[in-house]
């Protein structure tokens, strides 16, 4: 082995220099630096395009048919929008805590056992427990509930909590309701009562209509019982136009004129 110093040493793995291109033609990577003439690959930004990019055709994830189940938020919560809840077994509360003790999600992030308490809390069955605990989550297993009932604890659910809150909020007392209805009813019918146009009486109304009418009749123009034939105006030729029963061009009058000379023949 040769002596180890300065000039001998090396790295560890052998560097590959860069590629150095468009530093002309003697280089072998000058003029196109390596990508050829035209084309897309050979722009810049051209090996920048998104996955699944096609070349502007229709990509092969559009194109194919999409299995059925429910894909919004606001469906069941099924693939990116499953909910997930952080799991703590009675044998961790065993250890973590004293008997009496009353566990909620802070105290259980407070003891290591959960990352976040943004996030529910199930409590699962995995575990003797010995302990009277008051334990307040999001969920609990059938069997982490049964446990717990029989050592003497109790176990809250605060998903229940919540749904009650909501409930009650949304009910009125009676008289609140009663008065904010009568008040809604009072405004309705001042609003009615003003919008409302003002009305004759039945007898007055048939007056006003007969009065129009008698007017319309008077001042409507009128029109002559007969309007002339085009055939009998005087200065046209024979068969230019056809009359009413005619039916011909102005042009041509080829029906009417030969109806014009049989009626005259």
């Amino acid at each position: 082995m040769d002596e180890l110093n300065l000039s001998s040493l090396k790295p560890a793995q052998e560097r590959k220099e860069r590629k150095r291109v468009g530093r002309g033609l003697g280089s072998g990577k000058g003029r196109y630096s390596g990508r050829g003439i035209k084309g897309q690959k050979s722009r810049a930004g051209s090996h920048k395009l998104p996955a699944g990019f096609e070349g502007g055709q229709m990509p092969i994830d559009m194109r194919l048919g999409k299995l059925r189940g429910n894909y919004s938020a606001d469906a069941m919560p099924i693939g990116p929008f499953r909910t997930y809840s952080q799991p703590v077994n009675l044998r961790d509360l065993e250890q973590r805590f004293e008997a009496g003790a009353e566990i909620t999600p802070e105290t259980l992030k407070q003891a290591g056992l959960i990352g976040s308490v943004r996030k529910d809390v199930k409590i699962l069955g995995v575990g003797e427990l010995s302990k009277q605990l008051t334990v307040s989550a999001h969920g609990f297993s059938k069997s982490a509930r049964e446990k717990i009932e029989a050592a003497g604890g109790s176990a809250t659910s605060l998903r229940d909590m919540v749904s009650k809150n909501k409930k009650r909020r949304a009910k009125r007392s009676a008289p609140v309701a009663e008065a904010v209805e009568e008040g809604i009813a009072d405004h309705a019918a001042d609003e009615v009562q003003l919008k409302s146009p003002r009305r004759e009486p039945v007898g007055q109304r048939a007056g006003l209509r007969h009065q129009r009418l008698e007017t319309f009749r008077n001042h409507r123009t009128t029109l002559p019982a007969v309007w002339p034939s085009r055939t009998l105006l005087p200065g046209l030729p024979v068969g230019v136009g056809g009359g009413s029963r005619g039916g011909g061009s102005r042009r041509t009058g080829r029906r009417g004129g030969r109806r014009a000379h049989s009626c005259r023949g």
